[in-house]
């Protein structure tokens, strides 16, 4: 047996570095056939076992299952289609471990109950279909009849390729999004716009909260008249329910505020502006003016 030219399965497994069993493997599999067999019945293989097997070892090592290899070595589909293929089943894989990553994160830092967790593992194991759908149901359980442009400011998009902060911020959204009395208070807020401007979804411009941030000045004593010229503008505009108190509570909800801080980052937004320190100052004038 000339040995430039044909191999036994140990020279062939010595020359690529791939053990004699995985040489028997994929021979028996089709994969890597001998080129003949010697009198006694021992397998031989060509040059050509070599350039395979070293292509089927690196393919293995990439991942790829059997019958892929087995359809890149005979030329069935191309290398090419194979790998972006292949990469596209590891992007999700990635996307699904950033996910469970995100949740071990949390229940590190939460320690959540038994109930909790399996919520949170169940939030992290969502396809994006059914992220669609879980943010699609919360959108109509609160927001239905709204101006369209008010409800896609409040729908999260996560991207295709999102960071460690977003996969943790759409953790914590969609456990937000499983919250009933996060989603009635929500609707009760909306349904409060609506009174606000006399009937109908579509929310005032601008909105109460931000005339309230706009014009409350926290440097001044609520008691103060410049404090009392401000409650008596706020008061006066358009936009102002008459429940004025119990609506900026809502608005400033600390569940409120949080979505709107997860909402941000999801969507790579810059962050909100906190509202509660002017609300909080705007009540304490209200109150002053109603003692």
């Amino acid at each position: 047996m000339d040995g430039d030219t044909l191999f036994s399965i140990g020279e062939l497994a010595r020359r690529t570095g791939v053990t004699v069993k995985a040489v028997r493997f994929y021979s028996d599999e089709g994969i890597v056939p001998p080129l003949d067999r010697t009198p006694a019945g021992h397998r031989v293989y060509g040059l050509d076992a070599v350039a395979r097997l070293g292509l089927v070892r690196t393919l293995r090592d990439l991942g790829l299952g059997l019958p892929a290899i087995r359809k890149v070595v005979d030329r069935e589909v191309s290398l090419a289609e194979v790998a972006a293929a292949h990469a596209e089943a590891l992007e999700v894989q990635i996307r699904t471990l950033r996910l469970r990553r995100a949740v071990l994160t949390a229940v590190a830092g939460r320690g959540p109950t038994p109930k909790e967790l399996d919520l949170m593992h169940k939030l992290a194991r969502l396809s994006a279909a059914e992220r669609d759908r879980l943010i699609a149901d919360f959108l109509d359980a609160a927001y239905r009849g709204l101006d369209p442009g008010v409800v896609r400011s409040m729908t999260p998009v996560l991207p295709d390729d999102p960071d460690d902060a977003q996969v943790a911020a759409w953790v914590e959204l969609a456990e937000l999004m499983q919250d009933q009395g996060f989603v009635a208070d929500a609707r009760r807020l909306a349904e409060r716009v609506s009174a606000a401007r006399g009937g109908g979804f579509a929310p005032p411009r601008p909105h109460i909260v931000a005339v309230v941030r706009e014009k409350a000045d926290l440097a001044l004593d609520p008691a103060s008249p410049e404090a009392r010229s401000i409650v008596d503008h706020v008061t006066a505009h358009p936009a102002c329910p008459d429940d004025l108190p119990a609506y900026l509570r809502a608005a400033t909800d600390p569940r409120r505020i949080r979505y709107l801080e997860l909402l941000a980052r999801i969507n790579a937004w810059p962050p909100p502006e906190p509202p509660v320190p002017a609300v909080e100052w705007f009540l304490r004038a209200l109150s002053r003016t109603e003692s």
